[in-house]
């Protein structure tokens, strides 16, 4: 009887040490070679997977090293900011070091901000008037948000450049007493996008509730 192309290969794998057992066999089996066509010796085959493994796993670690330069770059900046806010002797203050932080440090081009509290709000753009849909938009947003949507209210934060804007970050602001949305746009589509992480961002928006909630009554 004659074995198909799976039986052979499941007998081989039942029966590891059958080219020990014929050491003759495998020095006479000879392989297609991938690139060429022509023909080379199993054990070269062999060598050439090795090879190719070998440097997808390389692949992989340089990327991995990326990630990780990229992290630990994006911690210092957030380190930087917080060491900022929490030197702010204001609420200007701390506004000033927000915006200059995610300008120079992160690159972001275009940053919107409002918040609402349960006291009295300081006449300031940041506590400017909120629809009620915005605010059970961020009141609902368990994560903050990236994609190419924005509703209209929040473009209009960015004035005549939130028409051309392509990507947006939003993230909550949440502390006792006081709500709020971050907004971070750009006109590059690809900035932010739906399937980025967004654990930075909600350290963001942590560091923001936080620095801001100091200087409410």
């Amino acid at each position: 009887m004659m074995l198909n192309p799976d039986q052979v290969a499941q007998y081989l794998k039942d029966h590891p040490d059958f080219f020990t057992q014929h050491t003759d066999l495998l020095a006479t089996l000879n392989v297609p070679h991938p690139y060429s066509g022509q023909t080379i010796s199993l054990g070269e085959r062999q060598v050439m997977l090795l090879r190719d493994r070998a440097r997808g796993l390389e692949a992989k670690l340089r990327e991995f090293i990326q990630f990780a330069e990229e992290n630990d770059a994006i911690g210092e900046k957030l380190h930087k900011l917080a060491l900022g806010l929490m030197r702010a002797k204001s609420l200007d203050a701390v506004f000033a070091a927000l915006y200059l932080s995610l300008r120079e440090d992160f690159s972001v081009p275009h940053v919107g901000l409002r918040l609402w509290s349960e006291g009295a709000a300081p006449a300031m753009p940041e506590f400017g008037p909120v629809s009620e849909a915005v605010r059970l938009l961020a009141e609902g947003l368990g994560t903050p948000r990236c994609g190419h949507e924005a509703p209209e209210e929040v473009r209009a934060w960015f004035g005549e450049t939130g028409p051309h804007l392509r990507s947006f970050a939003l993230a909550p602001i949440r502390e006792p007493g006081l709500g709020g949305l971050l907004a971070l746009a750009s006109e590059d589509a690809a900035r932010f996008y739906p399937e980025m992480g967004t654990l930075y961002l909600t350290w963001l928006a942590e560091l923001t509730a936080a620095a801001v909630s100091r200087f409410l009554p």
